[in-house]
């Protein structure tokens, strides 16, 4: 015996049966939908075309930019030291201090030299006079010429002895050598310096060098006043502006990278010697066909685009090169003016009728009535 509510359910499935059997012996057709599936897969209006933007293939211009991790440099640099062994008389400057080209920094004691100095100027006065006076006697016959020019040597020799006391005096004072930027004092008055004792050093910092290695594969793009920007965590919101300077004659045959130094300018003196900076060589801009960056989908390695021809898309292949924000190089797969889908391209698969923007906005490309 079957449970009364299963013989229940037997009975209005065998009406649903003979009712269903009933309907489909009617002459008229059972209704369909008045859609249609395109080849997206996707409804849409039966035979009318995937609306989409699309734009020409154009040449674009390509700057290339290299990128690379320097080292600041001061332009000039260099340890004052003293030339001679004696004390400090005096330090004319202080740690940090901005001095320009012959300024004195110290000076050592010159007591000594001072007077030989006095002496040596009294005894080049006298030896001048006296040969102004023989020269008047020579000129009258009174002396003999011989005379005249014994006078004439022993002034040569006063000034000569008068000059090398002046030099040696001036060995005493330590000045600039050029207008730069100093470091620390090493010294205080009263010390005892010899030839080689830091006193401080000095520089040169208005315009930096930068130096940084570049992968010899990037060597045939590197010439001489490319221009330069460089960057510091120091100020994060600011580019230093420079050009390429030199390039080394040798390749490191370790890294296979050459060293290329750059002159970055730095009037306002915030870079020092020693920073890093991220730099970024501009290369000469190139020439190359070129599609907008949302144009080109990615399968795995490959790469494909949808060309619009005869109101359809073709899927077709392409081999990308650079890119940069916005736009992607096309090396093969496309000629130049050939049309490409730039949105819309979820909407469509290959061999989809399209229609694009520019075409609906003239009235053109309609295919539906």
């Amino acid at each position: 015996m079957y449970p009364f509510t299963y013989m229940i359910r037997r009975a209005l499935v065998a009406t649903l049966v003979i009712v269903a059997a009933g309907c489909a012996g009617d002459d008229e057709e059972p209704t369909v939908a008045a859609t249609a599936h395109g080849p997206s897969g996707r409804a849409g209006p039966a035979g009318q075309p995937t609306l989409v933007v699309a734009e020409a293939v154009a040449g674009h211009a390509f700057i290339d930019a290299i990128e690379a991790i320097g080292t600041a440099r001061a332009n000039e640099s260099v340890t004052l030291t003293a030339k001679l062994t004696d004390t400090v008389r005096a330090v004319a400057f202080e740690d940090g201090d901005f001095v320009e080209r012959g300024t004195v920094l110290l000076e050592l004691t010159n007591e000594e030299q001072t007077a030989l100095l006095a002496e040596a100027k009294a005894n080049l006065d006298d030896a001048k006079r006296q040969l102004e006076r023989i020269e008047g006697l020579a000129r009258q016959g009174s002396v003999p010429i011989s005379q005249a020019d014994e006078a004439r040597a022993r002034h040569e020799a006063s000034r000569a002895r008068f000059e090398a006391i002046v030099a040696r005096l001036d060995d005493r004072l330590i000045r600039a050598p050029f207008s730069g930027l100093l470091g620390f004092r090493r010294v205080s008055p009263g010390t005892l310096v010899t030839p080689g004792t830091p006193i401080t050093t000095i520089d040169d910092i208005a315009i930096v060098k930068l130096d940084f290695t570049v992968p010899e594969v990037y060597l045939a793009g590197l010439r001489p006043g490319l221009t330069v920007t460089a960057e510091s965590a120091a100020y994060p919101n600011r580019r230093f502006s420079g050009e390429v300077k030199t390039i080394d004659s040798r390749i490191d045959p370790v890294t296979r990278a050459a060293v290329v130094r750059a002159h970055i300018d730095n009037a306002d003196r915030v870079l020092r010697p020693g920073m890093l900076l991220t730099v970024h060589v501009e290369r000469p801009a190139t020439e190359r066909l070129a599609v907008p960056e949302s144009a080109v989908l990615q399968s795995g390695d490959s790469a494909f685009v949808y060309v619009v021809e005869g109101g359809r898309a073709q899927r077709r292949a392409v081999q990308t090169g650079r890119r940069e924000p916005g736009w992607v190089e096309i090396r093969d797969g496309l000629a130049e003016g050939e049309t490409v889908v730039t949105e819309g391209m979820i909407k469509i698969r290959d061999g989809a009728m399209v229609r694009t923007a520019k075409d609906a906005a003239t009235g053109h490309g309609d295919t539906g009535g």
